[in-house]
């Protein structure tokens, strides 16, 4: 458990700087804009590496007793997440709807597996991340986010929730051998 906990603890602590507007500054300052870019993802790295380990390792503690009913909504409300996520990278009028679609895809992801999962592991896993983005989203509407005013054609909405589907089908059928516990 010790593993995810640190992985954590670096992934959250390299992603909160940003927020820290004058730090970020100093250190991109000091480092170079290059430079800083690489430390930043290659901690962000070994924070992720850290939790997928730490995840793998991590005995399972029962906290609660996730209703019988929140694994199906899981399954069914994954494609939602993960179409949110990626909607974050494929031009589409979603963010014209949402100024933040990967942080609100992160939430619902989150709070899925909070509700299909009820042991520590998975309590500091998905909650960690959960409340990451509401804090995230919280922050960067201070900084100024706002809703994308380009327009694009149906087709390309249609085509976001098309690759939503993909990534959700493949995920899936690979959950076990990624993750551990088989969906289907």
């Amino acid at each position: 458990m010790s593993w995810l906990v640190l992985g954590v603890l670096i992934f959250f602590a390299v992603h909160l700087l940003p927020s820290a507007r004058g730090l970020r500054r100093t250190v991109r300052y000091r480092l170079g804009s290059n430079s800083y870019l690489g430390l930043y993802s290659l901690v962000a790295l070994v924070g992720l590496v850290l939790i997928v380990v730490g995840m793998g390792q991590a005995p399972f503690i029962p906290i609660w007793n996730p209703p019988p009913w929140g694994r199906t909504v899981a399954l069914y409300a994954m494609p939602v997440a993960l179409t949110l996520f990626i909607g974050a990278y494929i031009p589409s009028n979603l963010k014209r709807l949402t100024r933040h679609p990967m942080l609100w895809g992160v939430t619902l992801w989150a709070g899925l597996h909070l509700l299909a999962n009820g042991d520590l592991a998975s309590l500091i896993l998905f909650g960690s991340f959960g409340l990451y983005s509401l804090f995230d989203m919280m922050s960067a509407n201070r900084r100024g986010a706002t809703l994308s005013k380009m327009v694009y054609p149906l087709w390309r909405d249609a085509a976001l929730v098309v690759a939503g589907l993909v990534v959700y089908a493949v995920i899936l059928h690979a959950h076990g051998w990624l993750f551990g516990p088989a969906l289907v």
